[in-house]
C-alpha cells in the first residue's frame, strides 16, 4: 500500500511538472507568393494598365459612377479600389478629396511618405502615398493628367492590420502598384 500512494504521488508530480504556462510567440505563416507577371487592362475605360495576372478584376456598379473597377488578390486576401473622376474645372477640389482620404489613417499611421510621380510623354502625374504601421489603408495613390482623368487607387487587405504579418504581401502588391503607374495610359475622354 505504501509503494502504490508513492508512486501515485510521483506519477502525479512528473504530471504537474511537464505543463508549461509560459506564453508562446506569435507565429505567422509562410505565404509563397508567385513571380510578377502582367496582363493588359483595357476594356473600353478612359484609363488602360498593366496589371498582375495573380489578381482579378471586377467591375463596380456605384451609383452615379462608372469606370470604377476592385482589383482583388483571392489568395491574399486584399483589394485595390480604383475609382475615377472626369475634371470639370474641379481638379484641386478632387484631389483635396483624395489627400483627405490619404490623411484619415494618421491615427494608427507612424508616417505618411508621398512620392510624386511624372510620365509626360503620357500626361500621367500624380502621388503615391505610403503609409507606414498599422493603418487600414497601407498604400493608396492618385494620378491624373490634369486636364480630363483622375484615378484614385487605394489597397486594403480583408483582415486586422498588422505591419509585421502583411509586410511580404505588401511588399509583393506594391510592385503590382507601381507597374500600374508606370504603365497607365489615358484614352480618348
Amino acid at each position: 500500500m505504501k509503494h502504490s500512494f508513492w508512486w501515485l504521488f510521483i506519477l502525479s508530480f512528473v504530471l504537474m511538472s511537464c505543463h508549461n504556462d509560459s506564453p508562446r510567440p506569435y507565429g505567422y505563416f509562410r505565404i509563397d507568393l508567385p513571380k510578377h507577371a502582367y496582363r493588359s487592362f483595357n476594356q473600353g475605360y478612359p484609363y488602360s494598365f498593366d496589371m498582375s495576372t495573380f489578381a482579378a478584376d471586377s467591375v463596380v456598379k456605384a451609383k452615379g459612377e462608372e469606370y470604377w473597377i476592385n482589383i482583388y488578390y483571392p489568395k491574399l486576401n486584399g483589394c485595390i479600389y480604383l475609382s475615377y473622376k472626369p475634371i470639370h474645372n474641379n481638379l484641386q477640389a478632387i484631389a483635396e478629396d483624395c489627400r483627405t482620404f490619404v490623411y484619415k489613417h494618421t491615427i494608427m499611421a507612424e508616417s505618411i511618405t508621398e512620392r510624386r510621380f511624372e510620365n509626360k510623354d503620357a500626361k500621367v502625374y500624380g502621388i503615391l502615398y505610403d503609409i507606414k504601421g498599422d493603418a487600414a489603408s497601407p498604400l493608396q495613390f492618385m494620378m491624373t493628367d490634369s486636364i480630363h482623368h483622375v484615378l484614385r487607387g487605394a489597397l486594403y487587405f480583408n483582415d486586422v492590420p498588422n505591419k509585421d504579418s502583411i509586410a511580404p504581401v505588401l511588399n509583393y502588391v506594391r510592385k503590382d502598384v507601381m507597374k500600374m503607374i508606370e504603365t497607365l495610359h489615358w484614352n480618348k475622354p
